[in-house]
């Protein structure tokens, strides 16, 4: 799994990043497995999600609603589920462990403090992925207060000049960081958008122009 792994950042900003993803194996498990991925999700929103999405069917706003998406989850989906609190993601392994739903799972966070988490949850890490980096033109990219933010969407599909939209709002008083970061998760169709970390970058970038 590729797109929830290269988000850039300080290590500071990023230990309250985390990402669990969720997925059935294809012509093995799939079949079926829709209760155990809605299950994946109310026990994402028992331990204090930021945000959900769902690869195939869209992200919460995309679908209308959180309760729809969780509602309307398919067999062979994939799914994901943001937090901004290690204890909250130690909680959600615990219970995913008791749950034993035969699914699949990813969590994207600082490695260390990965490891960690599955420790306390009594886990074991299966494989452990590690991003190399930007690689040619890299001078062509935007600063790197933009990509901490842009690359929270794994597709690609937050815009960089969307972000620079989304700032030059908030300067201007049109909207607050918080109301700026929801603007920017709306097209991250997987969900994978941190909206309460890009609401921080955003207020750090607003206070410190």
């Amino acid at each position: 799994m590729t797109h929830t792994l290269h988000r850039v950042g300080s290590v500071e900003n990023l230990k309250n990043d985390w990402v669990i993803l969720c997925m059935p194996s294809k012509d093995i498990n799939h079949v079926g497995s829709a209760p155990k991925l809605k299950r994946f999700f109310e026990l994402s929103e028992k331990n204090h999600c930021v945000t959900m999405g769902d690869c195939r069917g869209g992200n919460e706003y995309y679908q209308g609603s959180r309760r729809k998406m969780i509602e309307t989850v398919e067999d062979r989906a994939v799914i994901t589920a943001v937090f901004n609190c290690e204890e909250d993601v130690v909680n959600m392994l615990t219970d995913l462990k008791k749950e034993d739903l035969g699914m699949s799972v990813v969590v994207s966070g600082l490695t260390d403090r990965a490891k960690e988490c599955c420790c306390k949850s009594g886990l074991k890490p299966h494989t452990v992925e590690h991003s190399l980096g930007r690689w040619g033109e890299t001078d062509k990219l935007p600063p790197s207060e933009i990509l901490e933010i842009s690359t929270m969407c794994g597709h690609s599909m937050v815009a960089v000049n969307l972000i620079y939209k989304m700032i030059e709002q908030v300067k201007k008083g049109k909207m607050t960081s918080a109301e700026a970061a929801q603007e920017l998760f709306k097209p991250c169709m997987c969900g994978i958008f941190n909206t309460d970390r890009a609401e921080k970058l955003i207020a750090k970038i607003v206070e410190k122009e």
